[in-house]
C-alpha cells in the first residue's frame, strides 16, 4: 500500500516521505515510503495533531509526543512497544537489556521492535546490538540502517 490515498497525510521528512495512517484519531501506522510519493494535506485536525508534533521533533529532538497511539500486535508486542517508549530520547538499550528488563529473549524484542507499525513515536530505533546499531524495521544493511542512524544522530548519539 504505497498510494497516498491510503493515508490520512504524507508528509516530507529528512528522512524521506513517511505516511501516517489513523484509526479513528489515534496513529495506527507510520510508513516510509518512495521519495516520490506525493506530500498530502492532513485530513482532519487529529491526523494535523500528529503531523505538528512530528514537525516539531525533526526540528527538536526533544520535543514530545503525546498523540494518542493505536498500533495493532499482539499482548507480548504491545508490552515490548510500552517499553519502548519509557526510553528517554538520546539513550539506548541494548537487546538483551531490555529482554532482561522484560524477562524475555533479545530475539523476542527484536521480533517485537521489526513488527512496531510505529516507527519514531514508539521509538525502536533506540534498541541496539551489544556490538553496535543493530536492525532496523527487519533489515540489518541499507536504508532502513540510515534512517536508524539518522534518528540516533538527531538524538545526539553516533553508531557506524
Amino acid at each position: 500500500m504505497n498510494g497516498s490515498g491510503d493515508y490520512q497525510a504524507v508528509i516530507a521528512t529528512p528522512m524521506g516521505r513517511i505516511g501516517i495512517r489513523m484509526s479513528d484519531k489515534a496513529v495506527s501506522a507510520l510508513d516510509y515510503l518512495p521519495a516520490d510519493a506525493a506530500e498530502q494535506a492532513p485530513v482532519n485536525a487529529a491526523t494535523e495533531a500528529v503531523v505538528t508534533q512530528l514537525i516539531a521533533y525533526f526540528h527538536h529532538p526533544l520535543a514530545s509526543f503525546n498523540v494518542p497511539l493505536a498500533p495493532a500486535g499482539t499482548a507480548f508486542q504491545q508490552r515490548v512497544w510500552v517499553a519502548l517508549q519509557a526510553i528517554p530520547t538520546g539513550s539506548v538499550l541494548s537487546y538483551g537489556e531490555l529482554a532482561q528488563r522484560l524477562d524475555t529473549a533479545p530475539r523476542a524484542i527484536g521480533g517485537a521492535c521489526r513488527s512496531n507499525p510505529i516507527p519514531i513515536l514508539i521509538p525502536c530505533h533506540r534498541v541496539v546490538s551489544r556490538q553496535g546499531l543493530g536492525g532496523y524495521a527487519g533489515e540489518v544493511k541499507g536504508d532502513p540502517l540510515a534512517i536508524k542512524r539518522w534518528l540516533l544522530r538527531h538524538e545526539g548519539l553516533a553508531f557506524e
